[in-house]
């Protein structure tokens, strides 16, 4: 019964009558300065339809047409606040953007007609049908029960009175299913074109890609400080000597405190705040990591050859989160073992290599799918170059080549 009563109950039924019915407007318009409109016949009618037409062809050719078209059938047409319906979140599939192309334009004259002629056909219906149900009160009531109403009234007397209610229910079901027949057409004719789908996945991809740097940016700039703070405070615990226990707490400071910028940076694009962003490191800050991984005890043997300060910004941050992300490997699987990096600047291309000894027993696949790595080969990806990790000759190597293009 509740199914049943549904489509009575619901706002947007009313919404879809009212939307249909200020379709109409402009054949009535017409219709009233029609001369001689007094009993109109079949053909009177035919003509008061096809008169608006050019009028409604030209007016689809104005871009801005499309989106006042758009915003009445995402207000009226479809559930939202307005119809206090469950599913009011959703998105009703049409467009509000202005008319791109002939194609849209075509479409929209085809709205404006479909329109035109539905709403004229629901006014008429829902004339007809609410002079019968008045005939019908009429009639009840003793009167002869004869008016404007082209359905014959079935009799006199309180009988009649029993069939009040059925006209009224037959036009608001049939308003509720020409409603839902409206929207229908709706998501066809006003929906959006291929240009705006395109155009919405394009945001949408970078939305997703953002997502990812962050994420990306999170994992390597937290993780790295985190792993080496761990591995800091359980050496100077372990070595108990004051000396190097001061120069643990100082690494843990700095590194802490760069990892809080990275945060702050982070977050303020998480917030999506208009203020400037920190700057991201570079590769000509590379000091920076290969010292807070000898802070850890690690014994770290660099090599920096070629003009890093040359290297274009993307590339030379996408390099030195690689590299923050090789030694945060190292430390956090293999610990304070010897490290030998070496970053090249060679003709068209940066070269990334950073080795560590493979404590015994390591597996061979051990570190394969870590979302480090991972990391590490979406950001060669996305430059155009390539990754390699792996254990090589009994030791882990990490080895990325990024194009300079």
């Amino acid at each position: 019964m509740s199914r049943l009563l549904a489509p009575l109950t619901r706002a947007v039924t009313y919404t879809r009558w009212l939307h249909l019915l200020v379709g109409a407007v402009v054949a009535l318009v017409c219709g009233a300065v029609y001369p001689g409109l007094t009993r109109p016949g079949f053909g009177d009618w035919l003509v008061i339809l096809l008169i608006p037409v050019p009028l409604l062809l030209v007016a689809a050719v104005v871009p801005v047409v499309r989106r006042a078209e758009g915003l009445q059938a995402r207000l009226m047409l479809f559930p939202g606040a307005h119809a206090r319906v469950e599913d009011g979140s959703r998105e009703p599939g049409v467009s509000v953007a202005p008319s791109a192309s002939w194609r849209d334009r075509g479409r929209t004259a085809a709205w404006l007609t479909l329109r035109l002629w539905a709403g004229c056909a629901v006014a008429f219906v829902t004339g007809q049908l609410m002079a019968f149900s008045l005939e019908l009160v009429d009639a009840a009531a003793g009167g002869p029960g004869d008016g404007e109403s082209l359905i014959p009234v079935p009799g006199h007397g309180w009988p009649c009175a029993l069939l009040v209610p059925v006209p009224l229910l037959v036009l608001l079901y049939g308003v509720a299913l020409a409603g839902r027949l409206m929207a229908a057409a709706a998501l066809g004719l006003l929906g959006p074109s291929a240009a705006e789908r395109l155009a919405a996945l394009e945001e949408r991809t970078e939305q997703l890609l953002e997502r990812n740097r962050i994420a990306r940016e999170l994992h390597d700039s937290i993780g790295h400080a985190l792993t080496v703070a761990v591995v800091q405070a359980g050496a100077a615990r372990a070595a108990a000597d004051p000396a190097f226990t001061d120069r643990a707490l100082h690494a843990i400071e700095e590194t802490g405190r760069a990892a809080l910028e990275d945060l702050e940076r982070v977050l303020l694009v998480l917030r999506e705040s208009e203020q400037p962003a920190s700057r991201r490191p570079t590769l000509s800050e590379a000091d920076r990591l290969l010292d807070s991984a000898r802070a850890s005890g690690a014994e770290v043997d660099a090599e920096l050859a070629g003009a890093l300060d040359t290297v274009p910004g993307p590339v030379s941050r996408e390099g030195y989160r690689i590299l923050q992300e090789a030694l945060t490997n190292v430390l956090r699987h293999s610990g304070t073992v010897p490290i030998r990096v070496a970053v090249t600047v060679d003709g068209a291309r940066l070269r990334l290599d950073v080795r560590n000894p493979l404590p015994p027993g390591t597996p061979a696949q051990a570190r394969t799918g870590g979302s480090g790595l991972r990391g590490i080969r979406e950001r060669a990806a996305l430059l155009g170059g390539q990754s390699r990790t792996g254990p090589h000759e009994g030791q882990w190597r990490v080895q990325v080549e990024l194009p300079l293009g």
